[in-house]
Order: C-alpha cells, then sequence, then structure tokens
C-alpha cells in the first residue's frame, strides 16, 4: 500500500507544468524586445486555431499543479490590456478569458499564481500564424481535454443544464472552446445525437478531430450474466493527424463510431486489457472532468465538474448524461444516479480513457495496463475500486466531495435536492413521448421482451423509461437510507458530541417535516396541470414498478389511481400483452436489480 500511494505521488508530481491547449507554445524570450523569465512552468490554449485580427480570440490556461489567480496580457508597448475571466478549481486548475479584436502582431501573456507570475507566453495574431495540430495524447491533451469537458458543461449553480441533444451545446460559443476552432464554420450543421453509451465516445472524438489527435475503439460483445463484455481488437483513428477533418469526413466518424460502441463497451472487465477504458484510482487528483462512470447496468455518465465545499454550502461533484431521447443533462453525483455494486456481469466504476500514442512514423499503440500503471504521462490504471463494496465506494466518494464533514441536514438537503432533479428530469421524459402521440395518436409502441425493454432502439428506446424509473426508485432508497448511514459511517458528519442514534432520530422528524414542503407539477392528458408534493411522489412508489411504458397516459405513469379525479383525464392504456409482461417484470423494480440480457 506504501508504494502504491508513492506511486501515486510520484505520477502526481510529475506534472509540474500548466499546459496549453493549442499544444503550441512559443517561449516568451524568443519574442523580440519582449523579455521573459525562462520558467516555462505555465502554457497557453489559443482559440481559434488561427487566431486572426478579424474576430475575437479565446484564452485558457490549464495547470495540474498550481491553483491559478490571474492571467494578463500587454501588447508591444508594454500596455496591460483590459481582461475579464473566469477561473476554476482543479486539478486541473484554469483560467478562461475572451479577447476583443486585437491588432495583428506579438502579445505577451503572463499566468500568476498565488499572486506571483509563474509563466509568461507570446500570442501571435494575424492570418499567416497558425497553431499546430496536437497529434499525440500526452499529459497535456489529457488536461485540455478534462478543461474543455469542463468549460462545455459549465453553469451557475443551481441552474440546471439540460439541452435536447449535444448539437445546440456545441453549438454555444459561450460553452464550447473549440467552437469553429477550425474556422470552417463546422459546428454550424453538425449532427451529433449521442445516447447514453455515445456520449464518451462522442465527446472524445469531437475533441480529437478539433486538435488533430488519433482515436481508438472497439467491437464489443454485451456480456452474460457470469461474465462481463470482452472486446476485439481496436479501429484506430488517425485521419486527424494528418490533415484537417472536414465537417463530413467528422460526421462520417460519428456515424461509424455509434454503430459500434454500446453500453458493453464501457462495462468491461476491470482487469482486462483489450479495452477502451480502464479503472482508475478513486482519489479527487485522478478524477478529472472527461472521466468515464459506467454501472453495472449499462447506464454511463461523463464527470463534468467539482464543486469546492464551503461553510454554507456541501461539496458536489457534477456528470453529464444522455438518454435514448437524446436529451443532455448535467447532474448531481450521489447514490441515486451513480449505481455501484459487485457483479460478475460487469466492471463498474469510474475510467479513463485508454491512451494511443506514437511508436514510431505513423505508427500508433494503446497503453497496456502495466504500462499505466507505471507511467508517469497518465492516470495510473489501478483495481481499487474492484476491492471495494458498495458501501465503502458511495463513503469514500463522499469523503471525496467533502473532505470536512457534513452538517446531517446540509447532507439531506443536498440528497432531497438530487432526487427532486431526477423528480423533474422525468417530468420531460414523460413530456416527450405525450408529444409523441400527439403527433401518432392511433399508434403502439412495441414493447420488447425481457432485459430488451432497458436496451432497444426506436420509440420503446426513445420514451419508455425503465432504467429511469429504477435509478428513480433507488434515489428515493437512498434517501430513506440517509438516517441508517448515519449510523453505519458517523466519521462522515458532524454530529457535535451527540450520539449517532439521537441524530439519526433527528433526521428521520426532518425527513417527515421536509418531503411536504416542495412539489413538482406535470402535464395531465387533456392538458391540465397536476400538482403532487414530493411526499405523494414518494408514496407512490410502487406504482413506478410499473410506470414505464409510454403507451400508458401521464397519469398513469405519475401513479394516478384509478376512479380518482386525477385519473378521470386519462386516454391511452398500453395493451393487455404489455401490461401482463410488465407485472412479470415487475420484480426487477422491486428489487432495483436490473436484469443481465
Amino acid at each position: 500500500m506504501r508504494k502504491y500511494f508513492l506511486d501515486l505521488m510520484g505520477w502526481f508530481q510529475n506534472y509540474i507544468s500548466i499546459l496549453v491547449l493549442t499544444g503550441f507554445a512559443i517561449s516568451i524570450a524568443q519574442a523580440e524586445n519582449m523579455p521573459c523569465a525562462d520558467n516555462v512552468a505555465a502554457y497557453l490554449w489559443v482559440s481559434p486555431r488561427q487566431p486572426d485580427a478579424s474576430a475575437p480570440v479565446r484564452l485558457m490556461t490549464v495547470s495540474t499543479s498550481h491553483a491559478l489567480s490571474e492571467i494578463t496580457i500587454f501588447d508591444r508597448e508594454g500596455n496591460r490590456i483590459p481582461l475579464q475571466s473566469s477561473r476554476r478549481g482543479g486539478p486541473p486548475w484554469r483560467i478562461q478569458t475572451a479577447l476583443g479584436q486585437l491588432e495583428a502582431g506579438r502579445y505577451q501573456v503572463e499566468i500568476h499564481s498565488d499572486g506571483n507570475r509563474i509563466a509568461c507566453h507570446t500570442l501571435v495574431i494575424g492570418k499567416s500564424h497558425t497553431q499546430p495540430a496536437m497529434n499525440e495524447w500526452n499529459q497535456a491533451t489529457e488536461a485540455f481535454y478534462a478543461a474543455w469537458i469542463e468549460e462545455l458543461f459549465a453553469a451557475p449553480f443551481p441552474e440546471s443544464l439540460s439541452f435536447p441533444s449535444l448539437e445546440p451545446l456545441l453549438r454555444n460559443a459561450e460553452h464550447n472552446f473549440l467552437h469553429n476552432y477550425l474556422g470552417l464554420n463546422e459546428d454550424a450543421a453538425l449532427p451529433l445525437t449521442p445516447d447514453c453509451a455515445d456520449l464518451p465516445y462522442t465527446l472524445r472524438s469531437y475533441f480529437a478531430w478539433k486538435m488533430g489527435l488519433p482515436i481508438a475503439f472497439r467491437p464489443c460483445g454485451r456480456g452474460s450474466g457470469k461474465a462481463p463484455p470482452r472486446c476485439s481488437a481496436p479501429t484506430l483513428m488517425t485521419e486527424f493527424t494528418q490533415r484537417i477533418g472536414t465537417p463530413d469526413s467528422f460526421t462520417r466518424f460519428s456515424r461509424k463510431l455509434a454503430d459500434v460502441v454500446h453500453s458493453g463497451s464501457a462495462r468491461t472487465g476491470l482487469d482486462d486489457e483489450a479495452t477502451d477504458l480502464y479503472p482508475i484510482p478513486l482519489h479527487r487528483e485522478t478524477l478529472w472532468p472527461g472521466t468515464v462512470f459506467a454501472d453495472p447496468y449499462g447506464h454511463i455518465l461523463v464527470l463534468a465538474e467539482w464543486v469546492p465545499q464551503s461553510t454554507d454550502q456541501p461539496g458536489m461533484l457534477w456528470a453529464v448524461d444522455a438518454q435514448p431521447d437524446n436529451t443532455i443533462t448535467r447532474k448531481r453525483v450521489w447514490e441515486g444516479t451513480l449505481l455501484f455494486t459487485d457483479t460478475p456481469s460487469a466492471g463498474p466504476g469510474f475510467k479513463a480513457f485508454r491512451p494511443l500514442i506514437a511508436n514510431g512514423p505513423n505508427q500508433w499503440k494503446v497503453l497496456t495496463n502495466a504500462e499505466l500503471t507505471h507511467s508517469s504521462e497518465f492516470i495510473p490504471f489501478s483495481l481499487e475500486q474492484q476491492q471495494m463494496t458498495p458501501d465503502n465506494f458511495y463513503a469514500t466518494l463522499t469523503k471525496l466531495t467533502n473532505p470536512n464533514g457534513l452538517e446531517p441536514k446540509q447532507a439531506y438537503d443536498s440528497m432531497f435536492a438530487a432526487l427532486v432533479e431526477q423528480i423533474e428530469t422525468r417530468i420531460t421524459s414523460i413530456d416527450n413521448a405525450e408529444a409523441y402521440f400527439r403527433k401518432n395518436p392511433r399508434g403502439v409502441i412495441a414493447m420488447p421482451r425481457g432485459a430488451a425493454i432497458f436496451q432497444t432502439v426506436g420509440p420503446w428506446e426513445d420514451y419508455s423509461t425503465p432504467s429511469r424509473d429504477m435509478r428513480l426508485l433507488i434515489a428515493m432508497h437512498v434517501l430513506d437510507d440517509l438516517p441508517a448511514k448515519i449510523m453505519r459511517h458517523p466519521d462522515l458528519y458532524h454530529l457535535h458530541g451527540k450520539a449517532p442514534q439521537a441524530v439519526k432520530t433527528e433526521i428521520e422528524h426532518y425527513h417527515v417535516q421536509h418531503i411536504h414542503q416542495q412539489a413538482i407539477r406535470y402535464t395531465r392528458s387533456d392538458g391540465s396541470a397536476q400538482v403532487l408534493s414530493i411526499a405523494e411522489v414518494v408514496a407512490r412508489q410502487s406504482a413506478y414498478e410499473v410506470a414505464y411504458n409510454p403507451n400508458d397516459c401521464a397519469e398513469i405513469r405519475w401513479g394516478a389511481k384509478p376512479g380518482s379525479e386525477e385519473y378521470s383525464t386519462c386516454r391511452r392504456r398500453a395493451p393487455p400483452e404489455q401490461r401482463e409482461k410488465m407485472a412479470q417484470y415487475r420484480q426487477w423494480f422491486q428489487q432495483m436489480r436490473r436484469p443481465v440480457p
């Protein structure tokens, strides 16, 4: 264990530079009449690829070792140019700023940490200057990727972030630092509508396309009840390293990628070598934005941002996911959204993309587990998560998110808010199904058999909610279990000298009061609004065991009782043969365990 932590610290200390997201930085000492210290501890990412005087320019600095405090820019005469910048914690730490139109020429950019200048670089504006492609995944490009993901999905707390697909987000220059990076107006009509399993691959390949990086992916099986999925040899895509890819070429590649990858691609065994993703240590220093979480049943999330704990607010970890209807949503990471369990059918947990590095001229190599274990360049391979029980896994994640401990009521409020967020996103899913039936009033969506209800294609995949409803049932159980968790892990909470049993009783009473104080509103079949308190929603848990079928009206899917006024506006029922199948599958939802295909 001591050697493991020494190796981990050695890996982290190797990240001693602040990285430039263009992969290209000219030392300021090389610029005429612009002296700069010879300490290249910071680098600059410039967007677009060809910064020109005719258009705004964006800058970003990234660090894996320094908390950045300021970025400044000076013209040739030494005049400081006013900047408005935003910064976020790390690792990796970053500062971003947008410049107005600058005259062509050279500028000096300085980067500061705790008031001290730690590095400076030359920024060249002009049509004759082009940032070169990165070409290779390394410690710099991995940090660039993390910073880009964090900025793409950034939003002030508690603002929700939800989009009908990835397309509008990538077309938003305020969120997407790589918007029109190639200068081809390449994002204007890019067709990108990834679902759950496609999302991490789509984000990774989009970044590779823009930055001139190789990408690899493998065809995989779906596994069985006794073994996780296995994959075959990787397909290497190196076209973007050789020339600037057009939107059409990237579209063709992304479609090919979507045809190959699926939920099994991320559920591979933790000790498997032939995989696209590999397990990493469960530490704050290794869980960067862009890290993938694969749950044992096929749902996939991408980490987006850490929010540090403060005296007023608990720490939070944000992630994003895609749904079968292609909606993209940012959500809190907690036990209700992050399912972890020990099962022979999958290798669940936090994973990173296996790097693809140069191995000679126009030759590429996918790193092995052994190489990643001892690498100082990449986040190390680790089987740490394989040794964890679910209870220990969640306790460890809680400590990482809130290292200073939690006030019990603060912990409850955070869990309650996360549950409400899940309920509210379910409203959108059911509304989408209702919109479908308004356009197809006589249609009936075919229902798959068995475990296929969780993974299929077509309208059932788009409008049913079996996976979402199972996660909702789990989230309700997790909130109910918080008092017992305080008894199991009192070290996670500030008990102020009280016995865990006394605090448990306090939270139980707090729950009874609090759950009635907030409500949601859904749209009934006649267009009227129905208000339900969270207490009413939670009280209908048994109804959600058979409420995922889009052929049922919204009232049924929200648990309205037959004969009630709420139920009276229902105009649609699933066919009897589908209701019979749902009755057979109900045990899966009662046990909150998704079946293995």
